[in-house]
C-alpha cells in the first residue's frame, strides 16, 4: 500500500496481488486529535491484505527535512507502532518521494482533470506513485530511498508525537 500524508488530507493506493501495477484507493481527511484517520487506514490494510506499507517521506530538493518530512515520519511510525500492538507484523517503509505530488498534478493535468478538482484525487494519484516506485525499486532488486520502521513500545505517559524526529529513524538502516 502506498501512502501520501498531508496536512489536509491522506492518499491511499494499493496493488494487485502480484504487486505489478499501483491503483488509487481513497483519500482520507486528516483527523490530527482523534487520528481518525488512521484508524481507517489500519482497517484499509486489514481488509485489503496489505503486506507492506510505503509511505512518502517529502525531502527537500537539496535532500534535506522540513516540517512535511517531521509529519510523516511521526504518522509513518505511529501507524507502524499501531499496526504493531494490532498484532500486525506489517512493515512500514518510509520512502523519498521528492517531485510525486509535482508528478501528480502533471499527470492529472494531461489528464483533462480540470484545477478545481485537484483537490479531491491528488493525494492517491501521489501515493500511487509513491507505491509504483516503491514495487518497481524492489522488483529490479534495488535498494529503495530511505529507510524502514521499527515498531515501538510506548509508555503510557509517551506518545509518537512527543518523540524527537530521530528517535523515529531505524539506525540499523
Amino acid at each position: 500500500m502506498g501512502v501520501d500524508v498531508g496536512n489536509a488530507r491522506v492518499g491511499v493506493a494499493t496493488c494487485d496481488p502480484d504487486g505489478i501495477l499501483a491503483t488509487p484507493l481513497k483519500t482520507l481527511r486528516r483527523d490530527m486529535k482523534k487520528n481518525s484517520d488512521r484508524r481507517v487506514l489500519r482497517k484499509l490494510i486489514e481488509v485489503h491484505e496489505v503486506t507492506e506499507v510505503f509511505v512518502g517521506l517529502p525531502k527537500t530538493m537539496s535532500g534535506g527535512s522540513s516540517a512535511s518530512t517531521e509529519m510523516a515520519e511521526i504518522y509513518a511510525q505511529a501507524l507502524a507502532n499501531e499496526l504493531s500492538t494490532d498484532g500486525h507484523q506489517i512493515p512500514v517503509h518510509l520512502v523519498d518521494e521528492r517531485l510525486t505530488t509535482v508528478s501528480a498534478h502533471r499527470s492529472l493535468h494531461e489528464a483533462g482533470v480540470s484545477s478545481r478538482d485537484f483537490r479531491a484525487v491528488v493525494d492517491q494519484v501521489a501515493a500511487v506513485n509513491i507505491l509504483q516506485f516503491s514495487i518497481d525499486t524492489v522488483k529490479a532488486g534495488k535498494n529503495l530511498p530511505g529507510y524502514t520502521l521499527t515498531p515501538q513500545t510506548l509508555s503510557a505517559e509517551e506518545s509518537v508525537d512527543t518523540l524527537p524526529a530521530n528517535e523515529t529513524e531505524n539506525p540499523s538502516d
